[in-house]
C-alpha cells in the first residue's frame, strides 16, 4: 500500500507519528543521559548506606566525600542498632573502583595502616559471584575491636593486629559462601586495661581453607611469645564461628592474670576454657 492509498485519517496519524518521534526519542535519550550520569557520579553516601546496612551498623562509612567509583571516608567500627560503643579508624580510608572484564576491581587504601593498596578483583560467576583479595598485608590498630561492643569494650584491647591474606578467594555461589587460600591474623603486643602486665604476649590465628572452595574453613590460634599462653582450633560452619580453646599464665604471672582469665573464659582450675558458637 502506498501513500496514494492512504485514508485521510491514516494519512493524518502517519504525519502525527513522524512529528511524535523525535521528541519520543529525544526523551528516551533523556532518560538514558540522566541514567549514565547518576551512575557516573553516584555519590559516595550511596556506598556507605551499603555498608551500613549489609554490617547491620557495625560499619560505619562516615563523612564520605566523592562518588561510589572514587571517594573516601572515616571508618567507624560499632556495637549496632542502640549500641553506644564506637572506635573510628584514624586518618581516612580511600577506595576506587573500576569496571575490568566482566567484573569489577575495587582497590582500598588506609594511610594509617596499608604500605600499599589492598585489591579486590571481583567477577561473576555461574550461581553467583567471586572476589580474589591481593596478597597485601595491613596493621590496624587492636583499640579499634572495643567499638564492636561486648566483650572487647571490657577488654580494651591494645597492641596492633597485622592481616596477611594467602591467595584468599571468596564465592558466593547458591547463597553459600566458600573460601579458598588462607588469613594469617598476628595480635603482636597485646595488652588490655584489666590487667597491669603490658604487654601479655603475642598470639596468631590461622585461617585455612586450602586449595579446594570450603563452606567450612579450619581456624587454629597459637601462643607466639608472652605471659598469656592462648590455644585453640574451631571452623566457621556458614555464618557462625564453633571455636574451643584454653587460656593460661605462666606461672610467675598468675596473680596478675587472674582477673583476666576469669573473664574471658570458664575457670576450671589454673586455665580458662574458651568457647564460640
Amino acid at each position: 500500500m502506498n501513500g496514494k492509498t492512504l485514508t485521510p485519517l491514516a494519512r493524518r496519524a502517519a504525519a502525527q507519528a513522524g512529528h511524535a518521534a523525535p521528541w519520543a526519542w529525544a526523551m528516551w535519550g533523556a532518560v538514558c543521559g540522566g541514567l549514565l550520569t547518576l551512575l557516573v557520579f553516584a555519590p559516595a553516601q550511596w556506598l556507605a548506606m551499603a555498608a551500613d546496612w549489609g554490617s547491620q551498623g557495625q560499619l560505619q562509612l562516615q563523612e564520605a566525600r566523592g562518588t561510589v567509583w572514587q571517594g573516601s571516608a572515616r571508618i567507624v567500627l560499632t556495637g549496632g542498632a542502640g549500641s553506644r560503643d564506637a572506635q573510628a579508624l584514624p586518618g581516612r580510608m580511600e577506595w576506587t573502583l573500576q569496571s575490568q572484564g566482566l567484573g569489577a576491581q575495587l582497590r582500598l587504601r588506609a594511610a594509617c595502616c596499608m604500605t600499599e593498596a589492598q585489591d579486590l578483583q571481583v567477577t561473576p560467576t555461574w550461581g553467583g559471584v567471586q572476589a580474589q583479595v591481593s596478597d597485601t598485608p595491613s596493621t590496624w590498630p587492636a583499640a579499634l575491636l572495643a567499638g564492636l561492643g561486648a566483650p572487647w569494650n571490657t577488654l580494651q584491647p591494645e597492641g596492633a593486629l597485622t592481616l596477611q591474606p594467602q591467595h584468599l578467594r571468596l564465592q558466593w555461589l547458591s547463597g553459600r559462601l566458600m573460601l579458598q587460600g588462607g588469613l594469617t591474623l598476628t595480635a603482636q603486643d597485646m595488652a588490655s586495661r584489666l590487667t597491669p602486665l603490658k604487654p601479655m604476649g603475642t598470639y596468631q590465628l590461622r585461617m585455612e581453607a586450602g586449595e579446594q572452595p570450603t563452606a567450612t574453613p579450619a581456624l587454629n590460634l597459637t601462643t607466639l611469645s608472652g605471659s598469656l599462653l592462648l590455644s585453640g582450633q574451631g571452623q566457621w560452619v556458614g555464618q557462625r564461628l564453633r571455636f574451643l580453646g584454653e587460656a593460661r599464665a605462666v606461672p610467675e604471672h598468675e596473680a596478675v592474670l587472674n582477673n583476666l582469665l576469669s573473664i574471658i573464659g570458664r575457670r576450671d582450675g589454673a586455665r580458662s576454657l574458651l568457647s564460640w558458637g
